[in-house]
């Protein structure tokens, strides 16, 4: 019960690395961190900002309506609240604005999954009568179920990265942008 009330540095194995942990490790790795996710969102939407009514159709699909306004808003959302967590400026709003928008992908991702053939009937029997397009791996990966474990697989990846993504970012949203960042070195004060 003790060690509940000891300080950060007594509970440290290594008690004179606390410095270490604290002045660079802890604010260092955090900035990775929140740039990866910051990052790999920016570049996720990038080409939907680019043409930002391009989700319309998809977004009322899945029952975003008016279109019009979730395509551009999804874009915006992924863009420009990934670059203000990549920045550090305004994080916590951005990465909870970002964290619901994911929170539907992996809902999208569960309930609409990638199907059960990656190849047509007509495919496998073209890769079959020409083996040379596809190596001996692929030719066991594809060809003995037309790629439905490959597909499991994707769907699996998909998740799992939206999983990462928006864990992320309700990480970021819940502890901020931390110290190196706009707001901890302009501002002062974190929203």
């Amino acid at each position: 019960m003790s060690h509940v009330m000891a300080t950060p540095r007594d509970r440290l194995i290594l008690p004179f690395m606390s410095g270490f942990y604290d002045g660079f490790a802890k604010p260092i790795g955090w900035l990775v961190f929140r740039v990866i996710i910051g990052g790999l969102l920016v570049i996720e939407g990038w080409s939907k900002i680019m043409d930002p009514l391009a989700q319309t159709a998809f977004v009322e699909s899945i029952g975003f309506h008016p279109g019009w306004f979730f395509s551009p808003l999804l874009a915006g959302i992924q863009v420009i609240g990934g670059g203000l967590m990549v920045i550090g400026l305004w994080t916590r709003p951005a990465a909870l604005a970002s964290t619901l928008m994911l929170l539907v992908t992996i809902w999208y991702h569960i309930t609409h999954p990638y199907g059960d053939a990656f190849l047509t009937q007509e495919g496998i029997e073209f890769l079959k009568a020409n083996t040379q397009y596809l190596t001996a791996q692929g030719q066991r990966q594809l060809l003995t179920d037309g790629g439905m474990a490959f597909l499991h697989l994707v769907q699996d990846k998909a998740v799992t990265n939206q999983i990462f993504w928006t864990v992320g970012a309700a990480l970021i949203a819940a502890f901020g942008a931390g110290r190196l960042s706009v707001d901890g070195a302009m501002i002062g004060k974190e929203f």
